[in-house]
């Protein structure tokens, strides 16, 4: 299925909107004039498009400030814009790049004004003019398939397949959209690897032992490099050009394979300022006051020869720069686990091998207070089969997934069902659609229909919110069923099953699921979510023990803001678990990278705030990631900053007076932790500081 984006006309306004049915995504124009847009063939913007249209204005209006950059045919930059912008461009041929949450570019010839304001950025051409708008869409599909046996040897041969994903073999690649994703994988009985994904020779390999555990770990690892996996002696990476490190020096030899990919990983990010994004990046500045390093040649070096070059750099000498990761995915060596790597390999995250069962002592607080939880609600009355639970073990993360038999207790619950679904997603509408079920009426304020914080009508992303209170088993089978951006379900569970105005409804008597991603609020609810994930969900979040109705609303309402906001469903479900101590009883069961709304700014985040008094504060950014993965970039609207910042890092703190920081605050809904409390950059205390 290919994702082709949709330009829609606003209806009696002036301006149209780019809809990416698939993704979720709505990026809005205004225009001085109505436009009828007219589709056109997708070339000609430097750039792959999905779909393009022509368009006859003098201006054009985003509600929202993106960094921009303008070309030239060649793709040379000329110009970088973002906010407070005033910059004229003499009349000529360009491709305006717009880094909006779906990839936008206009294509206009003759003279350009770029201008913004904190909340506005208008693109203005004189007079009427014929503008080319193209889009592509950040949803992809596997290529092709491949057939491996359980067998090392095959497997490798099969993993070594990864790198045909790739877009560039450039320091660009470390971009998410230059990644591309890996083809599936499933089990034969022997292998079978099709010509449409035969990787690049990039000169590199990993060798790795004959155990599936490791060659799980390898597999990021060859994504990015483009490497082939090959099994023998003497784990190490090793180049054509003779170059070779072993792994076997680090503490394990997946932790080895780890910290080559981090540090291959973030030479990139700081080196590709050299090409398409000729940006001030923060951690460039860093690492150039402690290394000399010519990033200029290392940008034009083959990839052999840069992945050389970064691993010659003491890890300890980089270590505090390296972006916070993702996700680390904990996975056990069931050959069936295989067919889950392309999808954790699409968004780069960290595979390591599952520890043996951690005794519960040896557990967090936290995690061992969720444990006992949930060890005694599963062996109260009634209750289902008690399932086995784990318990990872801690990591400097943003995220952690679980991939094999068992419940993780503070863990994302991987299965492949809930990925193979994601694949799948029908169009959705030109909004998110959202469905809210509440079955008990002691917690209808968790929703509050009347309220507009939740799941409010935007400008940017427009939501379709349906309420549906006191739903009789029949009605709750129907709206599991319904094309669904996302189902909030809020009531109880019991046995097993959602309790309904008419009784019980069994999880596995659902019909097939048309519901992209889930919130199901009610005590021990992973039982149904997993279920919801077998007959066609893509993810959700749901509880592993009774929560109060307190604690449940409470929750129930950061994380659907979270959600409203950009905030992947593992982020969000992260967040709760800091917000409040009922929090580490709620688990993603599925992708937990999938999203329902959109982030303003691009990527996800969150702050905290300092008051110093005499109108002056300290603002405390923290980046997350977005939800295709590692490698995107940020830049605050903040006068005097003018720096981007990788995401999943933490710039250094910002001190601004009151007047700066309520501006700041205003371009977007973020969750701010102010005076010891969680509470949202839209509030009403932080309109005037």
């Amino acid at each position: 299925m290919t994702a082709v984006p949709r330009f829609r006309p606003f209806d009696g306004g002036d301006g149209l909107a780019v809809v990416d049915p698939i993704e979720n995504r709505r990026c809005p124009f205004r225009t001085d004039r109505p436009v009828s847009p007219r589709p056109i063939a997708p070339a000609g913007f430097f750039f792959p498009v999905d779909g393009a249209v022509e368009l006859t204005a003098a201006e054009l209006v985003f509600p929202y400030v993106v960094p921009v950059y303008a070309r030239d045919p060649s793709g040379e930059v000329v110009l970088e814009a973002d906010h407070r912008a005033a910059e004229r461009l003499p009349a000529g041929e360009y491709v305006l790049e717009l880094m909006a949450p779906i990839k936008l570019y206009v294509r206009v010839d003759g003279e350009v004004t770029i201008a913004s304001t904190d909340d506005r950025l208008a693109f203005e051409f004189g007079e009427p003019t014929r503008i080319g708008l193209g889009a592509r869409s950040r949803h992809e599909r596997p290529a092709a398939t491949v057939t491996t046996t359980p067998e090392p040897t095959d497997l490798a041969r099969a993993v070594s397949t990864f790198g045909s994903a790739l877009k560039t073999l450039d320091c660009d690649r470390s971009l998410p959209s230059l990644r591309g994703h890996p083809p599936r994988l499933e089990l034969g009985s022997e292998l079978n690897i099709p010509e449409a994904v035969e990787p690049p020779d990039s000169g590199v390999r990993i060798v790795v032992p004959p155990d599936r555990a490791t060659i799980y770990a390898a597999s990021p690892l060859a994504h990015y490099l483009a490497a082939s996996v090959e099994v023998g002696p003497e784990p190490r990476l090793e180049t054509d050009a003779g170059f070779v490190h072993r792994f076997d020096a680090d503490a394990s030899i997946a932790h080895g394979i780890e910290r080559v990919l981090e540090r291959a990983f973030f030479l990139d990010c700081v080196a590709r300022t050299e090409g398409l994004y000729p940006v001030e990046l923060h951690e460039r500045d860093r690492l150039e006051d402690r290394i000399d390093l010519a990033l200029d040649e290392f940008y034009e070096a083959d990839l052999p020869a840069r992945i050389e070059t970064a691993l010659s750099i003491p890890h300890e000498r980089v270590a505090d720069l390296l972006p916070r990761w993702n996700l680390v995915a904990h996975a056990t060596p069931d050959p069936e686990n295989a067919t889950v790597l392309p999808y954790l390999v699409d968004e780069l995250a960290i595979v390591r091998p599952a520890p043996e069962r951690r005794p519960e002592r040896d557990a967090s607080p936290l995690t061992a207070l969720a444990i006992g939880e949930f060890t005694r609600s599963s062996d109260s009355p009634g209750s289902e089969e008690r399932p086995a639970y784990v318990s990872p073990p801690e990591a400097d993360v943003f995220g952690q997934a679980w991939l094999g038999d068992g419940v993780p207790v503070g863990a994302n619950k991987l299965t492949r069902a809930a990925f193979e679904n994601g694949l799948e997603r029908s169009a959705s509408g030109d909004a998110v659609e959202v469905a809210i079920v509440c079955n008990d009426p002691e917690m209808a304020a968790e929703f509050d229909a009347d309220d507009g914080t939740l799941y409010g009508e935007r400008e940017r992303l427009p939501f379709e919110v349906a309420v549906h209170g006191d739903v009789t088993s029949g009605r709750l089978r129907e709206l599991f069923a319904a094309d669904v951006d996302f189902l909030h379900y809020v009531g109880h569970v019991r046995d097993g099953a959602f309790v309904c105005a008419d009784g019980l409804l069994e999880a596995r008597e659902l019909p097939t699921v048309g519901v992209d991603t889930f919130l199901i609020n009610g005590c021990r609810s992973y039982g149904v979510g997993a279920r919801v994930i077998e007959r066609g969900g893509v993810g959700g979040i749901v509880t592993l023990s009774d929560v109060g109705n307190r604690d449940a609303v409470a929750v129930g309402r950061l994380v659907a803001r979270l959600l409203n906001n950009g905030f992947s469903v593992r982020d969000a479900t992260s967040l709760a678990r800091s917000y409040r101590l009922a929090g580490n009883q709620y688990i993603v069961v599925g992708d937990g990278s999938a999203t329902v709304g959109q982030a303003g700014s691009g990527v996800p985040n969150s702050c905290r705030i300092e008051s110093l008094g005499d109108d002056r504060y300290r603002l405390h950014l923290r980046l997350y990631h977005v939800d295709s993965g590692v490698g995107a970039q940020y830049v605050p609207y903040i006068d005097g900053v003018d720096r981007h910042f990788l995401a999943g890092t933490e710039p250094p703190p910002i001190e601004l007076s009151g007047d700066s920081l309520a501006r700041f605050l205003r371009l977007a809904e973020i969750p701010v932790r102010y005076d010891g409390d969680w509470c949202w950059s839209t509030d009403d205390r932080f309109a005037e500081l």
